[in-house]
């Protein structure tokens, strides 16, 4: 299998759910995948062994927040992101885009790219289509993101289409970058991957696909989803852009989700995702279950002799109670937040596995039924 290249291994009778298989320099991704969210270089709490021993197959890092610190020269230095941190397998870098519209404290778009201040010093810095290659060269990632503009929701169309068409010019731009800096970092091979871009509206986001595709990419991720839009908006975005997308290249919709939003998308024919809440829930003590999420604090798990969920003897949480973890939490001790997150990312990832075995044994219709029957979607109320 050539590098670079997707297989398209199966596709389920009765709904969108594909199995697939991407070949990178530094590994192949079985597909559909869950990647662990190491944003400034770590997947918080957990060692690159640990994420291996889970089953991760690839990890996203962020090209804004190295680039902010510890600064690229630093990752150059050392021989790129994957020695720095000591991770062998895949790595797939956001452009930085959207961090830049969303964590910036001052920002002035222009065609070019965009003149920020950092979030944190406040100096004043420059981050465009050009520089957003050229630093995930530096990096070293096997799966590169173009830089876009990630509009707001809700944002009136005028806002939004003018977001697509920067979008679009910057990934030509971004397309020619990579091209003239092959063999710039310390990997040979590095996949792009446009964003769509289209907000709530489908038309958009049918033209900015359109135009992509016809540009040849290697790959195809779904943009501006997971922005603070309800759920049936998510879900239409991706409706409206998946029809449009190669039927022989992996899709992936940036920055989803809940577990049980994934299996909807995983239906509607999406093969890659990424999510910083296994981690970030954790470190409120919130566990996921295939029943919904559990408050580990609460009271009713004081007594507990159970494990959060038995998964067996490769279980990371194998052997501690609900109670001994909730003993942790209320005294603060560090190694109840890291069993949780542990957990938490042993639960994407084993949801992903499941798929997997699903699709490839013809029955993912009737187990995505009954995964959504049991999962309680998490709420405010669930935590309290």
């Amino acid at each position: 299998m050539k590098t670079g290249s997707f297989k398209l291994l199966k596709e389920d009778a009765s709904s969108r759910a594909r199995l697939g298989r991407l070949k990178t320099e530094h590994g192949v991704i079985e597909t559909p995948c869950f990647m662990p969210v190491g944003t400034q270089g770590t997947v918080k709490a957990v060692s690159p062994q640990e994420l291996k021993a889970l089953g991760a197959m690839v990890i996203l890092s962020n090209t804004y927040h190295m680039f902010i610190r510890p600064g690229v020269d630093v990752i150059d230095a050392i021989g790129g992101l994957h020695k720095f941190m000591s991770w062998d397998g895949p790595i797939l870098t956001d452009s930085g885009g959207f961090q830049v519209f969303s964590l910036a404290k001052l920002r002035n778009i222009t065609s070019e790219g965009v003149h920020f201040q950092s979030h944190v010093d406040g100096s004043h810095l420059f981050l465009g289509p050009k520089e957003a290659i050229q630093i995930q060269q530096s990096l070293g990632s096997d799966v590169v993101m173009v830089f876009d503009e990630c509009p707001p929701w809700p944002a009136e169309k005028g806002l939004v289409e003018q977001a697509v068409n920067r979008t679009l010019d910057w990934a030509r731009i971004c397309k020619q970058e990579l091209q003239d800096g092959v063999g710039r970092g310390p990997t040979k091979e590095q996949l792009l991957f446009a964003i769509i871009q289209g907000g709530s509206y489908d038309d958009l986001r049918k033209s900015c696909a359109e135009v992509l595709v016809e540009m040849d990419f290697p790959g195809y991720a779904i943009g501006g989803v997971s922005v603070g839009e309800p759920e049936y908006e998510m879900l239409r975005a991706i409706e409206a852009t998946e029809p449009f997308l190669p039927h022989h290249k992996p899709r992936y919709a940036m920055g989803l989700g809940q577990p049980d939003q994934l299996v909807k998308m995983v239906a509607r024919g999406i093969d890659m995702f990424d999510c910083v809440l296994p981690t970030r829930v954790a470190r409120n003590g919130t566990a996921y279950t295939s029943k919904g999420t559990v408050n580990m604090k609460n009271a009713s798990n004081r007594f507990a002799e159970e494990p959060i969920e038995d998964f067996g003897q490769d279980y990371p949480c194998h052997g501690f109670s609900r109670a001994y973890i909730r003993h942790l939490l209320k005294a603060e001790e560090i190694l109840g937040l890291r069993l949780i997150t542990l957990h938490n990312l042993y639960f994407y990832l084993d949801l992903m596995r499941q798929m997997r075995v699903a699709i490839s044994e013809d029955r993912f219709n009737q187990w995505s039924n009954d995964f959504l029957n049991n999962y309680q979607p998490r709420t405010e109320s669930n935590e309290k």
